[in-house]
């Protein structure tokens, strides 16, 4: 029973303090006068009672009601009810003299003034109830008797009052009178735990709406400051009172103060939340408040500041929550679309819509709190239940981890007074519990429909008004009420005052009768609060993730099990896959549960290797934990850190968590708390469970297994039996728990410093005091975090730690561990005396371990590191030889995605551990892939040494947690990067020691050095450059040719001043010293005078004669008819050239050859002048002639600048020596006009007009001109306009793309019989001179330091080194920045202009730069383009030999081939030429004998230094060091090659890779290709790798690998073999994994006749047999249908045969394409490739056939009815028994079959039946049926005796068979 009041009180206003300027209230009178013991009296009620200040008014006011609410200090609420009227204040002078006269005044009230002002008075009853009505109703009838003067006496009634007690709760209902003839009914609420709202909750939502409500609710629970403004305080009471409700079953702890007076305004400026009211007067003083939420209820708005952020509901509630509101406010809405809306639909009565609101919220809470008494962890049972909640696992459990809203509720104030207040197992239930334990499935269940939903709201709310209103009200009340407008009565008496005695002695009675009278006692219906279902049973998974991970758990369970069973390649091809898995949370629950599942007595030793995937596992399974560790992941691997160990040597063990301490969970006190407690519940619980079992073990048997009971069922009964027990009993629990809690602090104490002790003691780091950038870690890194920090200090001086500020690790732990004993212990109650002895403990384990661990990091640090893979080593040359043996190294992936794995796919080949190996010839690395699931897997890159162009440091790390101190990036100008960093193992000396090694092999002294000559030498030697030639005969004999030239120069020298005028003498000293610049081998000056033929030659000079007239250009010389040397020895006339013999001891210039042709008519003292003029003495001399105009292409150097000019110029400028300059200039001028005498149309007058109209005939042919065709525009092109206008030029070449340009204007053209093609820098002012019949075509092009540039940024492109982040570099960006194909377009764009003109009869001298770069370009790819020979291999061989090698183009010095040409860097000139022709290749296919294999291999090895045949800068040079010659006496001794040709030669022999199946040349074609950028391709030489064997241009090495390697795989892997091959771009070698289908016939072939026993004919005599039988077919056929003919026999119409249809080098499979018909072979292109390879390969098949009968045993036409619903159609048939099969095509001549039917499936012959739309005129009979296994065919033959052959040809066949 409570009182229903506790004090009235009468308050009035204080008139003395009227002056003041604000007015003030006094308590008049209160009762009773001293306080009560159990509820002393509220301070400040005086202020409350006018809320916005005491003040006077000039008229009455009604008199008004409200209740406002004080908190005392111990948090006690106290209702105030407020009833305020108002009286008239008499004026200040009659004041007196009525207090004097107050009698009379009663009896002569007429006389009395009425007065100007009223003030207030309030009537207050203090209550700790909540009974608004009640107090309304009470304080009324006070009023009323006063105002209305009926006879009650107001004493009696206040007195009535005060002493009328009522039952708190349990539904009681009670009548009550005041005594004053009234009656009231008070029902007080079932459960006083469900808050009493009336209709506060529904009036809230209609003020605010539903959406402020809600904002208002979450605001309030994440503790934000709510602020209420309303004019009405009735309202503002209301509306705090409705916030609590709907906050319920949390209950609001901080500051509420519903009516807040105005002089506490600064109430609000307070830190903490609060939910206050205030009348809106003070509007304006709220609005500077910058974080409180402002609703107005007047106004229905929520103000939210900026600055605040509201954590709503998480979704899917929020939306539940919004639609159930809407459903019971706006009930209209769910009908409001309807046609016919029915009737009755209405809102319930407000008081229920009041509970249906509350409903939603009730069910709301329970959804976001199920399950949480699965998170409580009970740490004591007696003598008081002391209850932990584990927010994290609740929080993880629910999956709610980021949800702010959730997580900032269970910090909250209001969640812990709910824990504490509801965690107890043993209590009271109500309407939550209920709701939160038995309903929640259902919730779950009604998701979806909103009817359930609503039915089980209003179930819900019909409970809450139960509890409110338990009785209908069948009494009604009966309260006297004033009449209407009392309170303007004139004449009203002030309100009386009081008899306290009467009062008083009214309150003591009371009193005295309450003491007698028995205690009630409150039954309490106290029992166990139920659980619910465990929050894993309500949370479903969604079932797609579940199969997924099924998968991936079993992965995880595999991975382990083959650690344990020590399988670890198995477990390391799985492990990249488990440590994925690990991102989900069940693969993490998976790892603890089968970790554990093989830890045996708490202990698991492993061994090295195990040890460190056990780690890694768990390393990867926490680093995704949060600090919080809402899985419970760390927990559970918390037992395990401690169970794994290894051994390190005898006495030393090494556990686990030594490896696992860099997460940051373990730096969270909150997760060793929540720990501690989880262990605490289990310790206490086994506790309660062993000695329930002592007693019940019988009975437990005959029950059979029982469920386990939880923790808290155990607490709830052993709460339930605690009054029963005897003290003793009490006394003895109390201490085994304390003890439990006290000996799980000791363990805790330890493994907090196992967990939290670094290995290495010695670094003094701070456990990473920052955390690990986690949002939560950083609140919880112990820096921040003091729980109990203040406890845990006191503690830290007793046991001597008093240096907070030490950064010495232990004493750092120590306060740690030290803080987190205090909390916890002090929470759970453990003894001072415990505590103590713990504090002076826990120094000592942290010292202990640290002692412990010194040892196990000084045997850690002796481990040997983890078992590397074996080197592999590499296959070498012969003769080959390892300078350094491998170093261990790291291959990186550079730019290039293919081996990374990338966006391309295919796994990961790099990075890849291995060796580097240094050879004499080679840098090769050699290792695995890194990627387990390719471990098997061979990478191999390897370039020349030769070809390094670029060798810089670089750092980097291969893993992430791998750090590599340094790294090479290697560069080769073969397209290759070598990207390694190298092992820790590896010394930075032995990095070292490989640079300067490579270097020196890279740069050596002379070009002896290099691996072409050191071959087969020991490479001790190849490292000293000084070591001597083998072969001294040869030595010598060069040395004495060298000595001889020397000599005789000497010779000339000497006896040179007797002849020559003195000017000569200074020309040509001068010119000396200007050619010297570039030559380096020969010091002694050379002079220049005559050599005559009659100079003695000796019998070595004679030797050299014999060897000049073998070289190449010999050879080439006598092809063309150019002169033999007999006939130049004799002089005979008629030729117009002649070999000349002036240079055989390269005295005139040493870059030329000894033998050159020169005009028949020139001396040879005219030569050596004439070399005078140019560069480098590189005179015109005769490379090739057309032998159909006989025009004559030259090449010289460029002219010299001085004096040569006059040459063509008008005027002679030089005045110095004139006639001198004269005479050199007329003989240029001789040497010239006698070329152009040479060319045989030169005599004729008219030969100009017939060439030049032979020549627009022969353009307007098929628009040859391809790169003017092309670019369409003539400013593309190189001429210079003015003189490309006299060449056949602008009218003919911006003639219309196919139509001849007008005859008559072409013959007007003037044309020049010879075109010197120059530099246009050199030529300037140079005037074009009518008479003359040459004319200079000055022309720009790039120099040697430009393709250098060019090439290194090509070089970048194709081979990026770093990934770049710059997107503006991407690949085809940095391609056109290196301009490298704009210098193939050059290149290739003069060429094809000096074959137009060589073609058109002009001759043409190309004389550019010194004569050796880009003239032997342009030369060459003439005479390539101009002549079928050069595209033969033969014909290539010699063409190089002839212009690169014997004409001087500088390989050494390019190649930057020794320790000299270091600085001048790589040039690849003869690179850009190979570039050339492989663009012609591309375009015309069929005219080259090579394959693009060829080019490669040429381009691979003309760097590589493995041939002598490119090294050295001339012939000279060569002769020098006796290379030339030496090849013959030495060949056979040796296996090694020095020639490259020698070597392409035998091997081509062996094998056709470089030879061209599509080679059908035709005759004379002189090639025009395109040559715009845009019919360029990128040469894939320089973006191709094969990572499985290396570059394949040496062939030894690539041979006979793969085989091995798959016998390897066969006897490794029990799993059924198949077939499947599968080829990665990048590693494998597509070309032989996978040959095109020539060579794999060819292959087939060599092999069935080796095992025939034959001896196998050279694949090249077969390929010959072949094309000779499809020739003879092809005339066959070409009789009986002419239009047919093959492309092979070569017989296609002279179109571009670039479109024809080729076979790519690269191997695409078996697309090979022998287009067989030339109407599709003109049209087609190679995307056609497919039907034609089948076509192709089985006509291949039928040429080995000798003759065609054997082939077509048998055919004709019959009629086949085609597949279903298809019509009958006539098809020509042929049987064939070779291959045992029926073939059919469309008619006879068809060469493309339609179909085969393999006669092996065929099962029967049957006689037919016709069937719909069979061929009318046929019998019956004729018709037959072929059955096989997969369809039956339908056949009809013309006739039945046709039809009978047919079958018995079939029958036949298949009995042979």
């Amino acid at each position: 029973m409570a009182r229903l009041a506790d004090y009235f009180v009468l308050v009035g206003y204080e008139l003395d303090k009227r002056g003041s300027r604000d007015g003030q209230g006094q308590i008049l009178q209160r009762f009773p006068e001293k306080d009560w013991e159990d509820n002393p009296f509220p301070q400040g009620i005086e202020l409350f009672c006018q809320p916005s200040g005491w003040q006077l008014f000039t008229e009455r006011n009604p008199p008004t009601f409200f209740v406002a609410v004080l908190t005392d200090i111990s948090s006690e609420r106290h209702y105030c009810a407020c009833f305020t009227f108002w009286e008239a204040v008499a004026s200040a002078q009659s004041q007196s003299h009525s207090r004097s006269g107050e009698g009379e005044e009663e009896e002569s009230s007429s006389h009395v003034q009425p007065a100007q002002l009223f003030a207030p008075k309030s009537l207050v009853l203090v209550s700790r109830l909540d009974h608004t009505e009640v107090f309304r109703n009470s304080l009324g009838l006070i009023y009323t008797i006063y105002v209305d003067g009926l006879s009650a006496s107001l004493e009696n009634v206040i007195g009535n009052l005060l002493t009328c007690t009522i039952p708190i709760t349990g539904g009681a209902q009670r009548t009550i009178s005041l005594g004053a003839g009234d009656r009231q009914v008070i029902q007080t609420p079932i459960n006083d735990s469900l808050p009493v709202s009336s209709c506060s909750v529904a009036l809230l939502f209609r003020q605010l709406g539903i959406t402020n409500v809600l904002c208002l609710f979450c605001a309030a629970l994440t503790e934000h400051k709510i602020l209420f403004l309303s004019s009405s305080y009735q309202r503002l009471t209301d509306a705090c009172r409705a916030l609590l409700a709907l906050m319920f079953p949390l209950k609001y702890s901080f500051t509420y103060v519903p009516i807040l007076p105005a002089q506490l305004l600064e109430v609000l400026s307070t830190p903490t939340p609060f939910i206050i009211g205030v009348s809106s007067i003070f509007h304006s003083e709220t609005q500077e408040l910058l974080d409180v939420i402002i609703a107005d209820l007047d106004g229905g708005t929520v103000t939210i500041p900026e600055c605040i952020h509201i954590s709503l509901l998480p979704e899917p509630l929020l939306h539940q929550t919004r639609e159930a509101l809407s459903m019971i406010l706006d009930p209209e809405l769910e009908v409001a679309d309807l046609a016919f809306p029915p009737s009755t639909v209405s809102a319930s009565s407000l008081k229920m819509q009041d509970k249906e609101i509350r409903a939603v919220f009730l069910r709301l809470f329970a959804q976001l709190l199920q399950g949480y008494r699965w998170c409580l962890h009970i740490i004591r049972i007696h003598p008081e239940p002391v209850i932990r909640f584990h927010k994290a696992a609740f929080l993880g459990q629910r999956g709610l981890v980021e949800d702010d809203f959730l997580t900032k509720v269970l910090e909250g104030m209001a969640f812990a007074g709910f824990v504490t207040e509801r965690g107890a197992p043993y209590r009271a239930i109500d309407l939550f519990d209920e709701l939160v334990a038995y309903e929640v499935k259902r919730m779950r269940a009604e998701e979806g429909s909103k009817q359930k939903i609503l039915r089980h709201i209003k179930e819900l709310a019909e409970q809450l008004y139960k509890n409110e209103n338990p009785y209908p009200a069948v009494t009604m009340h009966k309260v006297q009420k004033p009449t209407e407008g009392c309170y303007l009565r004139l004449h009203q008496r002030p309100f009386p005052r009081l008899d306290e005695g009467t009062v008083q002695w009214i309150i003591d009675q009371a009193t005295a009768k309450l003491q007698t009278a028995p205690p009630a006692v409150k039954a309490e219906k106290k029992c166990m609060v139920p659980s619910g279902p465990p929050i894993a049973a309500i949370m479903e998974r969604n079932g797609s993730a579940l199969a997924n991970s099924a998968r991936r758990l079993e992965v995880v369970r595999n991975c382990i099990s083959y650690v344990f069973e020590n399988k670890m390649l198995e477990a390391k091809k799985l492990l990249p896959a488990v440590l994925r898995a690990m991102k989900g949370r069940a693969a993490r629950h998976c790892l603890t549960q089968e970790l554990n599942l093989h830890v045996q007595q708490n202990r698991a030793v492993l061994d090295h290797q195990q040890f460190d995937f056990i780690v890694r596992m768990m390393n990867c399974c926490l680093q995704d934990c949060t600090a919080m560790d809402e899985h419970g992941i760390a927990a559970a691997l918390l037992p395990l850190v401690t169970a794994f160990c290894r051994k390190l040597s005898p006495g030393i063990t090494q556990f686990a968590y030594s490896c696992v301490q860099e997460h940051v969970v373990w730096t969270n006190i909150q997760f060793w708390e929540a720990m501690f407690y989880c262990d605490v519940q289990n310790h206490i619980r086994a506790l309660y469970l062993e000695s329930n079992g002592e007693n019940h073990v019988d009975e437990e048997d005959k029950e059979g297994p029982q469920e386990e009971k939880s923790a808290l069922e155990i607490a709830s009964e052993q709460r339930r039996l605690w009054p029963t027990m005897s003290r003793e009993k009490q006394q003895e629990l109390i201490q085994k728990e304390e003890s439990t809690v006290f000996s799980q602090a000791i363990h805790y104490a330890n493994r907090m410093s196992y967990l939290l002790l670094p290995l290495d003691t010695s670094k003094n780091r701070l456990l990473r005091s920052s955390g690990l950038g986690d949002v939560e870690s950083v609140s919880n890194s112990f820096v921040t975090n003091s729980i109990a920090g203040s406890v845990a200090e006191s503690y830290d001086t007793e046991s001597g730690f008093e240096d907070a500020e030490s950064s010495d690790v232990a004493n750092y732990v120590v306060r740690f561990i030290n803080r987190f004993v205090d909390k916890v212990c002090t929470e759970s109650g453990v003894t001072n005396e415990h505590l103590k002895g713990l504090h002076i403990m826990i120094p000592d384990i942290v010292q202990m371990h640290i002692e412990t661990l010194d040892a196990v990091h000084r045997e850690s640090k002796r481990l040997p590191p983890i078992q590397k893979p074996k080197l592999l080593h590499p296959s070498l040359l012969v003769g080959e030889e390892c300078v350094m043996e491998g170093l261990r190294v790291y291959l990186l992936p550079d730019e290039r995605e293919e081996a990374a794995g990338g966006n391309i796919g295919g796994p990961p080949l790099l990075p890849a551990e291995g060796a580097i190996f240094l050879t004499t010839y080679r840098i090769i690395f050699k290792g695995t892939p890194m990627d387990p699931l390719v471990g098997e897997q061979v990478v191999i890159r390897s370039f020349p040494i030769a070809s390094l162009t670029k060798e810089k440091k670089i750092s980097t790390a291969v893993q992430a947690d791998q750090f590599i101190q340094e790294g090479l990036q290697l560069r080769s100008c073969t397209f290759q990067l070598l990207r390694i960093a190298f092992d820790e193992e590896v010394a930075s000396e032995s990095a070292e020691v490989f640079r300067k090694h490579l270097h020196k092999l890279r740069y050596p002294q002379h070009v002896s050095g290099t691996f072409a000559f050191t071959v087969g030498q020991s490479p001790k030697q190849a490292m000293q450059p000084k070591a001597k030639e083998k072969n001294p005969s040869l030595r010598t004999l060069s040395k004495n040719l060298v000595k001889n030239a020397k000599r005789t120069i000497g010779r000339q020298y000497v006896t040179r001043k007797r002849y020559t005028p003195p000017t000569w003498e200074q020309r040509s000293s001068q010119h000396f010293q200007e050619d010297d610049e570039d030559e380096i081998s020969v010091s002694e000056e050379i002079d220049r005078s005559t050599l005559t033929p009659s100079t003695i030659i000796k019998t070595s000079d004679k030797m050299t004669m014999s060897h000049l007239v073998e070289r190449a250009c010999c050879r080439d010389y006598q092809r063309m008819g150019l002169g033999t040397l007999s006939n130049s020895l004799t002089r005979s006339k008629n030729e117009p050239f002649r070999i000349s013999t002036v240079n055989r001891m390269y005295a005139i210039c040493r870059s030329y050859p000894g033998l050159l042709i020169v005009p028949q008519s020139i001396q040879d003292n005219t030569i050596q002048r004439i070399s005078r003029c140019y560069r480098q003495n590189r005179f015109p001399v005769v490379c090739w002639r057309n032998s159909r105009t006989k025009a004559v292409l030259l090449r010289s150097g460029g002219l010299h600048g001085k004096g040569v000019v006059g040459l063509f110029k008008s005027q002679n400028t030089s005045t110095a020596g004139p006639s001198q300059t004269d005479s050199t200039s007329l003989e240029q001028e001789k040497y010239l006009q006698a070329v152009i005498n040479s060319m045989p149309h030169y005599a004729d007058t008219s030969g100009r007009n017939t060439l030049s109209g032979f020549t627009s005939a022969h353009m307007s042919s098929a628009g040859k001109w391809g790169s003017i065709r092309a670019s369409g525009r003539m400013s593309n092109y190189v001429l210079n306009m003015e003189i490309g206008s006299r060449l056949a030029g602008k009218d003919l070449l911006s003639a219309q793309h196919n139509g001849a340009p007008s005859e008559a204007s072409f013959l007007r053209q003037h044309r020049a019989s010879l075109y010197i093609i120059g530099d246009k820098s050199q030529l300037k002012g140079v005037k074009p001179d009518p008479l003359q019949h040459w004319e200079v075509v000055p022309i720009e092009v790039f120099d040697v330091r430009q393709v250098k540039a060019s090439f290194k940024k090509l070089i970048k492109a194709c081979v990026p080194g770093s990934p770049s982040t710059d997107p503006s570099l991407a690949y085809l960006r940095t391609l056109e920045e290196s301009e490298w194909l704009s210098q193939i377009h050059k290149i290739l764009q003069i060429s094809v202009l000096v074959v137009e003109l060589l073609d058109t009869g002009s001759s043409v001298l190309v004389s550019l730069e010194d004569g050796w770069d880009i003239t032997t370009q342009v030369v060459s790819l003439v005479q390539l383009l101009s002549d079928p020979y050069y595209r033969t291999m033969e014909g290539f061989r010699l063409l190089v030999e002839k212009e690169w090698l014997s004409f001087g183009h500088r390989f050494s010095h390019r190649g930057a081939q020794t320790l000299a040409g270091q600085s001048s860097g790589f040039a690849p000139v003869f690179l850009q030429f190979l570039d050339c022709v492989h663009q012609i290749h591309l375009q015309f296919p069929m005219e080259f004998e090579f394959t693009q294999y060829y080019l490669k291999f040429l381009s691979y090895h003309y760097v590589s230094n493995r041939f002598r045949t490119f090294l050295l800068d001339s012939d000279y040079e060569r002769i020098e060091l006796g290379l030339l010659y030496e090849e013959k006496g030495e060949r056979k001794s040796q296996q090694v090659y020095k020639s490259i040709w020698d070597y392409i030669d035998r091997l081509n022999k062996k094998t056709p890779i470089f030879f061209n199946y599509m080679y059908a040349p035709e005759d004379g074609e002189v090639l025009r290709p395109y040559s715009n950028i845009s019919n360029l391709k990128v040469w894939d030489y320089y973006t191709q790798e094969v990572l499985s064997e290396g570059p394949s241009y040496d062939w030894e090495l690539v041979q006979g690998q793969p085989e091995q390697v798959e016998e390897v795989d066969r006897q490794d892997s029990s799993a059924p073999q198949t077939k499947r091959k599968i080829i990665w771009p990048c590693y494998d070698n597509r070309s032989r994994v996978e040959p095109d289908a020539i060579s794999k016939l060819l292959e087939e072939l060599h092999n069935l006749e080796a095992e025939l026993g034959q001896v196998p004919e050279c694949w090249k005599d077969t390929w010959d047999k072949v094309k000779a039988s499809q020739r003879t077919e092809a005339r066959q056929e070409a009789s009986r249908m002419a239009s047919s003919s093959l492309l092979m026999s070569s017989s296609l119409l002279p179109h571009r045969r670039s479109l024809g249809v080729y076979l790519q080098e690269s191997g695409v499979g078996s697309t090979l394409n022998l287009s067989l018909d030339s109407d599709t072979s003109s049209t087609s292109t190679p995307s056609s490739g497919k039907q034609g390879g089948r076509k192709s390969t089985s006509n291949l098949y039928s040429q080995f056939q000798m003759s065609e009968s054997e082939n077509r045993s048998y055919e004709g036409t019959l009629y086949k009815k085609g597949a279903f619903m298809k019509p009958w159609k006539p098809r020509w048939f042929v049987l064939d028994k070779t291959k045992h099969q029926l073939r059919y095509y469309d008619n006879r001549n068809d060469t493309e079959c339609k179909g085969v039917i393999d006669l092996a499936e065929v099962e029967s012959i049957t006689p037919g039946t016709p069937t719909m739309g069979a061929p009318k005129t046929v019998e019956e009979k004729a018709f037959f049926d072929l059955k096989t296994t997969k369809r039956v065919y339908n056949f009809c033959a013309q006739d039945v005796q046709l039809a009978q052959q047919w079958i018995d040809r079939i029958q036949s066949c298949l009995s042979d068979a």
